[in-house]
């Protein structure tokens, strides 16, 4: 009630209380004094006063009250824009901030990804010019009169054969990793036993293992048979470049197993060796294209350098996930889950 009072209504509460104390003076002369004329000129001297104080009320002390009411009143309210300022600063620093580090992770990642390109130009590069510059010495030799030697024409041709048939594996390895990511493939989901799969695959690379003893092995306690949903000849390429991979760089006489287990909603397989293994520095780039840990004995070995890097891409077009774990000269297990078929 009383914060609702106006500066003039306080001047007429005291204008009012002076007029009261004024007519009881008056209405005491009137009782005790005999003389009209003291009396009237009492009564102008009051209402005088009456005027005055009101004027001087007005004039000089409320003023100042409401100057000073409204100085207090502007303070408050410069205090409050001050507030709503710096909040206001507070939120255009941070979000400023916020750009300056998103544009530092954009940056990096621009330079990294630039760092990536100009690896795997190089790379590539090199990995067609390597069957490249094979063929063209072995044709040239043949043209400059090799091809009437019976001693290196027929091997010679072989050579530019091998190597004719390396460079059409980059570029058909290429060109489905390309489909991969632009998810140009469609896979056809289809139920089959996986267990009977990697059988066929152990039949089909019993040659190749042969060659440097290794045996090929499903892990002991696998008898029972599992059925997944997945694309079937996008994951036989999925076993075979690990199958492969595992024989390739595989001790003399060593072992490739393949493991499965029961994860409910999904199976867990695992293509494990006991061969030379990976350090730890290599293992983030493993599945990176052309990306080879050692370069020269892996350009022997043969292959694209992109058979891991299109298992990756297969599995996670399973929405899926594959990963590796190796120790050197223990050996490597690359692990990846597909969807079990509903029963």
């Amino acid at each position: 009630m009383y914060k609702n009072i106006t500066i003039r209504q306080i001047t007429i509460l005291i204008t009012v209380l002076v007029t009261v104390i004024n007519l009881g003076i008056i209405w005491f002369s009137f009782l005790y004094v005999h003389s009209y004329a003291l009396i009237l000129m009492l009564a102008s001297v009051l209402m005088l006063n009456f005027f005055i104080v009101r004027f001087f009320l007005e004039k000089y002390v409320f003023r100042k009250i409401k100057l000073i009411y409204k100085l207090i009143y502007e303070s408050k309210k410069d205090k409050s824009s001050n507030d709503i300022n710096k909040e206001s600063l507070e939120d255009v620093n941070a979000k400023v901030m916020e750009w300056a580090e998103n544009t530092k992770n954009e940056i990096a990642a621009l330079k990294s990804l630039e760092e990536y390109r100009k690896n795997y130009v190089g790379n590539i590069s090199h990995e067609l010019k390597t069957p490249i510059f094979s063929i063209q010495a072995y044709l040239h030799t043949l043209i400059e009169g090799g091809l009437y030697d019976e001693n290196i024409n027929k091997d010679y041709l072989q050579r530019a054969a091998d190597n004719t048939e390396r460079l059409q594996n980059i570029v058909e390895d290429l060109d489905v990793i390309t489909k991969l990511e632009s998810g140009q493939v469609e896979l056809d989901f289809k139920r089959f036993d996986i267990k009977e799969m990697v059988r066929d695959i152990f039949l089909d690379l019993k040659s190749i293992a042969k060659k440097k003893k290794i045996s090929l092995q499903l892990k002991d306690g696998a008898a029972q048979s599992f059925n997944v949903l997945a694309d079937r000849e996008s994951i036989r390429q999925v076993f075979t470049n690990l199958i492969v991979n595992s024989i390739k760089y595989g001790k003399d006489g060593g072992t490739t197993k393949v493991s499965f287990y029961d994860m409910e909603t999904e199976l867990l397989v695992e293509v494990s060796d006991n061969g030379i293994g990976i350090d730890e520095k290599h293992l983030k780039h493993v599945f990176d294209r052309f990306y080879r840990v050692d370069s020269s004995r892996s350009r022997k070995q043969g292959g694209s350098g992109l058979g891991l890097s299109i298992v990756k891409h297969i599995i996670e077009a399973h929405d899926q996930t594959i990963n590796v774990r190796s120790t050197p000269n223990v050996g490597s297990t690359f692990g990846f889950t597909l969807k079990k078929a509903p029963k």
